[in-house]
């Protein structure tokens, strides 16, 4: 859910569109870029499996960011209208290691891009793209490469009412959403050294806005979870600056078939139950969380696989927030239920309202 520092209208003066009710939407098509909206993410999670059993847990976010719409530009190669950033991150669980790189790309001759056509990002060497049905992923750094595909077992579904994830009161304070929440994933990781064949289970995120966050917010707690039941959730709380919780705070409960269920602040409830500070930024997150849905009855308890997984980016996108892999175990209408999924926590390491 990541979004980038940037303002609703251009540095040029010209207006990016607005994410307003009744977007629709359709597949393929909406996997690719939208430059008439400002800022966009495709975001990937995932846990992953060596051929001896090695736990891994990944993240691969590329961002568009636009300068100016591309339209208002002079037909040069050399012209900057967009900006991309890119994070890499792995967690090595057995290991308790936790390591992130960045990249950036402006969109101009060609060495970074978005294509509006059909699904394809790209900063350099690092690319995410579709083939067929087929997600398909590569990224390298020092000491870490990932080279993946993925294959949806669900559905896209999409976050919130009538086309669009409201983030706040007003217009334009929404973005457009979906994700697919269930990947079948298999490929190559290289990891200091040495070589795995890996397979696993991803989620993928895309978003697109041109403003979201309000000034009196400061950032959101978001996570998404994958159970063993078969059903998927997604949940996020917006923060105030007076440490109150915003009521377009909402969520989604995928069942088996794919099929979404749309959740209102007052369906569920998230109670932290222990902090980590960070020795690099002195920010301190939430650490472990119950989260209760009294509804289809589940209470869970989410535990970090590791603590520290945070990104200080920078190089980039100069967010630090917190990314991470997490272990989730509870019951379902009193029966046991245990799964796996990822939090992001931003805002702890100083507020993001008003800032895009």
């Amino acid at each position: 859910m990541l979004a980038l520092p940037s303002p609703g209208r251009s540095f040029a003066g010209q207006e990016f569109r607005l994410s307003q009710p009744g977007w629709q939407y359709a597949f393929p098509r909406d996997h690719a870029a939208h430059p008439d909206f400002k800022t966009e993410w495709w975001y990937y999670t995932g846990h992953l499996t060596g051929e001896q059993g090695e736990p891994f847990s990944y993240q691969l976010t590329f961002f568009r960011v636009g300068v100016r719409r591309p339209d208002a530009q002079a037909r040069s190669a050399w012209s900057l209208h967009t900006l991309y950033f890119a994070h890499l991150a792995l967690t090595d669980i057995q290991g308790r290691k936790f390591v992130y790189h960045e990249k950036v790309g402006r969109g101009a001759l060609g060495m970074s891009g978005a294509e509006t056509d059909h699904y394809r990002v790209w900063i350099d060497n690092w690319q995410a793209e579709l083939q067929g049905e087929e997600h398909r992923l590569r990224a390298g750094a020092i000491n870490l490469s990932l080279n993946l595909r993925l294959t949806p077992s669900k559905p896209p579904v999409i976050h919130g009412l009538d086309g669009v994830s409201q983030k706040a009161a007003g217009e334009g304070y929404a973005s457009h959403y979906y994700s697919l929440t269930r990947l079948a994933t298999r490929g190559t990781l290289i990891y200091q050294g040495r070589t795995y064949q890996v397979q696993g289970l991803s989620w993928m995120d895309h978003e697109f806005s041109s403003s979201q966050l309000a000034p009196y917010q400061t950032g959101w707690d978001w996570f998404s979870l994958q159970l063993d039941d078969g059903h998927d959730l997604m949940l996020y709380v917006l923060r105030h600056q007076d440490g109150s919780l915003d009521p377009h705070s909402s969520g989604t409960l995928v069942d088996p078939g794919g099929r979404g269920r749309h959740l209102q602040l007052t369906d569920f409830a998230i109670q932290p139950l222990a902090t980590w500070q960070s020795p690099k930024s002195g920010a301190v997150y939430p650490a472990a969380w119950k989260i209760s849905l009294p509804a289809p009855g589940y209470e869970l308890e989410i535990q970090p696989t590791v603590s520290d997984q945070e990104l200080i980016t920078s190089k980039s996108t100069q967010i630090t927030y917190w990314e991470g892999s997490v272990r989730v175990k509870g019951t379902k209408n009193g029966k046991p239920v245990s799964g796996q999924g990822y939090v992001e926590l931003t805002g702890y390491a100083g507020t993001l309202g008003g800032r895009f």
